[in-house]
């Protein structure tokens, strides 16, 4: 019986002591992201999702669409922004997107930075055209995040909802 006593204490402290999904992403929030592109003609296009603080200065990258690194020079104000350093964005990476087509992310926001001076910012670039330094530009506020937000290049709009978990 005393072993019986321990196995369940033991278990009840490894149910206790274990966090749970919700505590360890109290910090943060997962958005989806759905971008929709314009029509054009060309290439796909590389975007890269940043998030800005309240002075314009790059802090981080959230997500980049296109995996390749020998393109990231083109997506020029960005690359130049991650400095000589370029990090291991290989968990935050996903295909390129054609024309008129659309693509689904998820983007981890930090909540301390929500309702805050903070701006997500979305670069883009297509082969042989022109590089769009701020395609779209979103207050990180619940309204920017729950609003659908029109891009000026590439980019015909932007939509997040919350990710729910499965």
């Amino acid at each position: 019986m005393p072993n019986l006593l321990k196995i369940g204490l033991l278990a009840l402290v490894l149910v206790v002591a274990r966090p749970s999904a919700s505590v360890a992403q109290s910090g943060t929030t997962q958005y989806k992201c759905m971008i929709q592109m314009t029509n054009y003609m060309g290439e796909k296009a590389y975007i890269a999702v940043s998030l800005m603080n309240g002075k314009g200065a790059y802090e981080k990258t959230l997500y980049v669409l296109g995996s390749d690194k020998k393109w990231y020079p083109d997506v020029k104000e960005w690359y130049r922004a991650l400095g000589k350093k370029t990090p291991n964005l290989s968990a935050i990476t996903g295909a390129s997107v054609a024309g008129g087509d659309r693509s689904v992310i998820v983007l981890e926001i930090d909540n301390s930075k929500l309702n805050k001076d903070y701006k997500l910012r979305f670069a883009s670039s297509v082969e042989d055209k022109q590089d769009i330094a701020k395609d779209l530009e979103i207050p990180l506020t619940t309204e920017g995040l729950s609003a659908k937000s029109e891009g000026t290049g590439y980019i015909r709009y932007v939509r997040f909802s919350p990710n729910s978990p499965n």
